[in-house]
Order: C-alpha cells, then sequence, then structure tokens
C-alpha cells in the first residue's frame, strides 16, 4: 500500500516561520498609500502592532515563533501531510502531489494559522479588543478563536449577503468572547 498520510509528532513543531521574501530575486513591491506613495511603518503602525510590521518587512528566512503561540497552535498542529495519489493519477502525472489537511483546526481552515499570532501580538502590545470583517465566517471565528486564547474581546462584521439574522450566529458566541454584526451597507 501506499503511505497517503504523514503526520509529525507534536514535539515537531515548527519553531519559526519560513519567510519567502529571503529567497525572492526581486523584493516585493512596498504596499502604496491613495497618494501613490509608499506607506511607512509610521503610517502602518496605526493599524498594525508594530511587531507584526517588523515580520511584514522582514527580509530575514526564519523569523521565530513565540513560544505561546506554539503552545496554542499544539491544540491542533502539527497537521497532516496527506499525498493526493488520486489527482496525480487522474492528471496522468509522474509527480506527486501532497496538500496540508488544515481541517482539523478549531475552525476548520488554515486561518488560524495567521490569527494566534496577530492576537498573540495585539495582547503583547496592549490592544483592547480585536474587530475584523469575514466572508462566510472562517476568518471571523479565527480571530474570534485567537482573541479568546489571549483574552481579547472580539467584534466580528460580516457580509449582509451571507446573512439571514440580525447577529452572526456562528460568531455570536459568548464562549468564544465574540459578537457578530452584519456589515454596514455600502453607499
Amino acid at each position: 500500500m501506499i503511505p497517503l498520510r504523514i503526520s509529525l509528532e507534536p514535539e515537531e513543531i515548527p519553531s519559526h516561520w519560513y519567510n519567502v521574501v529571503a529567497d525572492l530575486v526581486n523584493p516585493p513591491a512596498p504596499p502604496l498609500a491613495p497618494d501613490g506613495n509608499p506607506v511607512t511603518p509610521e503610517q502602518m503602525g496605526a493599524i498594525f502592532p508594530m511587531p507584526i510590521l517588523e515580520q511584514e518587512m522582514s527580509a530575514e528566512r526564519w523569523i521565530a515563533i513565540p513560544e505561546e503561540v506554539r503552545q496554542i497552535y499544539a491544540l491542533w498542529r502539527p497537521s497532516p501531510l496527506c499525498r493526493a495519489l488520486r489527482l496525480e493519477q487522474a492528471l496522468g502525472t509522474p509527480a506527486k502531489i501532497f496538500y496540508k489537511y488544515e481541517g482539523v483546526s478549531p475552525a476548520g481552515s488554515h486561518k488560524p494559522n495567521s490569527a494566534v499570532p496577530q492576537a498573540f501580538y495585539n495582547k503583547m502590545v496592549g490592544t483592547k479588543r480585536l474587530t475584523t470583517e469575514t466572508g462566510a465566517g472562517q476568518w471571523g471565528s479565527s480571530i474570534a478563536f485567537a482573541g479568546q486564547m489571549f483574552g481579547l474581546p472580539v467584534r466580528v462584521f460580516m457580509v449582509k449577503s451571507r446573512l439571514r439574522a440580525e447577529t452572526v450566529p456562528p460568531l455570536d458566541d459568548a464562549d468564544l468572547g465574540c459578537r457578530g454584526f452584519r456589515q454596514p451597507d455600502q453607499p
């Protein structure tokens, strides 16, 4: 039988994030302000904590994952690496195709992998509440989960077309410290 799943042991959870920018021939263009000029770190600091900006603008190949984040990752990571053997066969390719199965995370997707460190860094700099938007709800539930892990209340605005009630039932959850809202109508 061909092995279709690779699972790591919990102690093999990575200690560093890989930053692809270090290996790019040309670094990505900087984000632009409405006037067309590059945004400064100080301008971005109005909406992002400095530790997140330091990572975003880093060219270092490896960025250490804080132990507090790794401890929360351990609730569902390491997630299994699966081989897509039937897809390989359907494509008639000699290549081996693999994917990470992220359905084991609290939100059922890869999004808590980013939400948890974002909540951690916001808590670290003294942010009192997180506010975000969500489409189908995975990002909103990921931020709600992450906020709860660090004692941060969360407000989630969901696109109106996805709602059938006044609040967002899956996100309006006292257990997650989250309050869901319809996104305001566009002008």
